[in-house]
């Protein structure tokens, strides 16, 4: 399925003929490269203050930890508020906390559990950042350019990646790590300045704002009924658990394996970042002429060869070519990985996939730079990159068993069909449960097809936010078939009406064209209610109301 050629896309630069993208682009290359030069610093501060290799690893699992932790969250935030405004939020926060790790280095009062804090506290600044950012990026720009847009925002970051770590080794060298750490300070500022006056219009909505367990829980259920992007997050958890030994242990490779000092550090860095740059525009042209799960496996393949090579580095000439086929691959893989996610989602829950997609990655990427700081500690780095090498290709592999999708070109806008109907009863927002019964009439002959379309069905209801949904068969009349399901509340029926795509309304137009019925399927609209008093009175302030 997922063998065939990729379909063409647009202009890989057609994005930065919106103004609101490219303003953005721009002052986000100025914080990503304020962002690797405090990286750096981090990193080699980290290295003199203590002489263990997990300490060292740590540095870069406590940023990807809250990515992890708390991008769920953060997903729901983005899909319920106000994008920019979370972005500000999340800017302004980062700001403050590198302001208190700037003051800190300056005065000698950083300790190696302290540091990690620090950098824990930005990576809670960039877990909330994220989703918002990356689901702002198909509000922006049109849907044929979103593939364009997320490869120009890898080439924006490894741009800064190129000669930002090398920069932020000369500022270590020259000045320490709080000269890097004040650099990054000042680096947030373009980018709130921008966002300030960015004037992103609200969305109306006819319905209340989800609370953020209902949220959470809706972006889980999309997820878990969605198997194409419950592929991507396996595979890129299986890359970034592997693939992260490079990054986690490169300080070390620097220091132990190549002699060298921080200057040596941010070249490595560099290098890692020229090639992915290369990558970005390399992934383009792959795309017209491969799928992506060929793609991805050449990532996986390409990274081990790199996590090879460098555990046999001796000189900067060996590892620094390494490091940019590493470079091209990992930006090769995790672009892809979220164009998918981006192209399997509809825009009210597509925070919350980004976000469960970046869980996974960045989860991978926590757990892997600990165990990868741990096997270097114990055995040194350069088997610790041998045995990340044979997991990578290992990953590769299960591509055959787990291959990511084709590109689409579904219609995930919202259908906007639906009219809420006259009701007989006074109901409020939070009456329920709802049960909903649809009635068919099938012939014997169209059976089959009519079992298939309702499998469809089940997983676009229960995707969508049904609960227990079931098809019963009259076992009197044969033909006759009920297909029913729960709603919690009134403007939960509501909301999972009005959720429903192009896409998912395609499955009810063969249920239509299969029903052979004089009139159309039959609905039915039921609120459940008690038979007796007392659960009459618990059920109105518990169930029906919900107050």
């Amino acid at each position: 399925m997922s063998d065939t050629p990729g379909t063409p896309t647009a202009s890989a630069l057609a994005p930065l003929r919106n103004t609101t993208f490219r303003e953005i682009w721009i002052a986000s290359i100025a914080s990503n490269f304020g962002g690797l030069i405090q990286a750096v610093g981090a990193a080699w501060l980290m290295t003199s203050i203590t002489s263990s290799a997990a300490m060292v690893a740590m540095v870069q699992a406590s940023t990807s930890l809250p990515i992890m932790l708390f991008s769920l969250t953060s997903g729901a935030i983005a899909d319920n508020f106000n994008r920019r405004r979370v972005m500000l939020v999340a800017q302004c926060f980062m700001l403050t906390v590198s302001v208190g790790l700037t003051v800190c280095a300056y005065f000698g009062l950083l300790t190696p559990w302290l540091l990690l804090s620090f950098t824990f506290l930005i990576g809670c600044g960039i877990a909330l950042n994220n989703p918002s950012w990356q689901a702002s990026v198909g509000d922006i720009v049109p849907r044929n350019d979103i593939s364009a847009a997320v490869l120009l925002n890898s080439v924006g970051f490894n741009l800064t990646r190129s000669v930002g770590p090398a920069i932020g080794g000369a500022i270590v060298a020259a000045g320490g790590a709080a000269a890097a750490f004040a650099v990054n300070t000042c680096s947030y500022l373009a980018l709130i300045f921008v966002l300030l006056r960015w004037r992103q219009p609200d969305q109306p909505s006819t319905l209340p704002r989800e609370t953020l367990g209902s949220a959470m829980s809706a972006g889980l259920r999309y997820v878990a009924m969605s198997p194409n992007i419950e592929k991507v997050l396996l595979r890129s958890f299986i890359f970034g658990f592997s693939a992260i030994s490079i990054l986690a242990l490169l300080p070390l490779v620097a220091r132990d394996l190549l002699g060298g000092g921080p200057l040596t550090y941010g070249v490595l860095l560099g290098c890692f970042g020229i090639g992915a740059i290369g990558g970005a525009f390399l992934s383009a042209r792959l795309r017209q002429r491969l799928s992506a799960e060929w793609i991805v496996r050449m990532a996986f393949l390409a990274f081990a060869l790199c996590a090879l090579s460098l555990s046999f580095s001796a000189s900067l000439w060996q590892a620094g070519p390494s490091l940019m086929v590493g470079g091209a691959a990992w930006v090769m893989a995790l672009s892809l990985f979220n164009v998918t996610v981006q192209m399997s989602t509809p825009r009210w829950v597509v925070g919350r996939a980004l976000a469960i997609y970046q869980t996974a990655t960045f989860g991978g990427m926590a757990v892997g730079a600990w165990l990868w700081g741990q096997l270097a500690e114990n055995f040194g780095p350069d088997r610790a990159l041998l045995i990340s090498a044979a997991l990578l290709v290992i990953g590769a592999i299960v591509g055959l068993k787990f291959a990511l999708p084709r590109e689409t070109t579904l219609n995930l806008d919202p259908l906007n069909a639906w009219r809420e109907p006259a009701l007989a009863l006074e109901l409020k927002p939070r009456s329920g449960p709802i049960l909903v019964m649809v009635e068919f009439i099938i012939k014997e002959e169209d059976t089959e097809a009519f079992l298939e379309a309702m499998s469809e069905r089940r997983r676009v209801r229960s995707r969508n936010g049904a609960r227990n949904w079931t098809l019963c068969r009259d076992m009197e009349n044969a033909e006759s078939w009920m297909e029913s399901y729960h709603l919690p509340t009134w403007v939960e029926y509501r909301r999972h009406n009005l959720r429903t795509t192009h896409a998912d309304a395609v499955v009810g137009a063969k249920l239509r064209a299969l029903h052979s019925g004089p009139e159309g399927p039959k609905v039915h609209r039921m609120i459940e209610r008690p038979t007796n008093w007392s659960d009459a009175i618990f059920a109105t302030k518990g169930v029906f109301e919900m107050h």
